[in-house]
């Protein structure tokens, strides 16, 4: 008895170009959904950081200082779903605020995305694991000072830093 002859399987179609592309490089900040926007949160602690103005020239530094829900260990709220009732100026991150604020750490994921740049080999998402951010020394680990409740306003010119707003990679 003879078989009949396999037809050749039927090429696959290739997959769209845009399946192939990270959510983060196909859609604007205003389309992710609430999972990506989240993750798109390296888990630095960067931004919260206590940032003093001077009222001058409305020049923006940055201080070691950590927000009172900041664990500095882990670089990650202590309370992160109430965290704006406990901390008056905790400022949301929304598509809108992205946009304006121009203090955002130059290694934010929201302000790459924002600026059409793509997210460096350290992010959680690029990486795969969220040690990486730690590893490559932008996370604010190892170098927060303490809390705000710590310090006195007359002390928080002493705790002015620059790496906050630093990029060190460039």
């Amino acid at each position: 008895m003879s078989r009949a002859p396999k037809a050749a399987a039927a090429p696959r179609p290739q997959a769209s170009l845009k399946a192939q592309t990270p959510f983060w490089r196909g859609k604007t900040l205003e389309e992710l959904s609430a999972a990506e926007w989240e993750s798109l949160c390296d888990g630095c602690g960067r931004c919260c950081l206590l940032k003093l103005e001077d009222e001058d020239t409305g020049e923006i530094h940055h201080t070691d200082i950590g927000c009172t829900l900041l664990d500095a260990g882990t670089c990650r709220c202590r309370d992160y779903e109430q965290r704006q009732r406990r901390v008056a100026d905790c400022v949301r991150l929304t598509p809108e605020t992205v946009r304006a604020l121009t203090w955002l750490p130059p290694t934010c994921g929201y302000r790459l995305v924002r600026d059409g740049r793509d997210l460096p080999w350290w992010h959680p998402l690029v990486s795969g694991t969220r040690r990486t951010v730690h590893e490559a020394g932008i996370s604010v680990s190892g170098r927060v000072s303490g809390h705000e409740e710590e310090f006195t306003t007359d002390e928080l010119p002493d705790r002015i830093v620059a790496w906050p707003a630093e990029d060190p990679e460039g």
